[in-house]
């Protein structure tokens, strides 16, 4: 996405808009809450879940040009930039230059998740502890009878 999103163009239709921090606490470089914004889109997902991702996930942090040091964007910096976006119509704007763009190169923006793929350990089963009850069954071509049945 790095490199398919027009991210320059992107941020010249926002910037005129984009407050310049000249009150108040400095708002966070429109080029880090653009492409946060974009990542909330790619994977669906929630101002609360956003903020956790950015926390948990390296890549998502690097995308987005921050690292663990600099101060990470919370879920109510991500609302209000949505929004900021909202108000000035750029949200729309935003999605269709993206759409148009990947259409270009012959892709498509659609819903996402991130799945994890983490192992756990669970407790065995607790039912079958007196024994199989199935007969035993045919495995790789050969019968397989279990050690209790031998």
């Amino acid at each position: 996405m790095e490199q398919l999103i027009p991210w320059a163009a992107l941020e010249a239709q926002i910037a005129r808009h984009y407050p310049q921090g000249r009150q108040g606490r400095p708002p966070y470089r429109l080029s880090v809450m653009l492409r946060v914004h974009c990542l909330q889109l790619f994977y669906n997902l929630s101002d609360p879940a956003m903020e956790d991702a950015l926390y948990e996930i390296a890549s998502m942090r690097r995308f987005a040009g921050l690292s663990l040091s600099d101060p990470l964007p919370d879920e109510t910096t991500i609302l209000n930039f949505r929004h900021f976006l909202e108000r000035h119509g750029l949200g729309q704007v935003v999605f269709a230059a993206v759409n148009q763009h990947l259409a270009q190169h012959g892709l498509m923006l659609r819903e996402g998740s991130i799945l994890d793929a983490s192992i756990i350990a669970a407790p065995s089963s607790t039912r079958n502890q007196s024994g199989p009850e199935h007969p035993p069954a045919v495995l790789a071509g050969s019968l397989y009878q279990p050690a209790d049945r031998q």
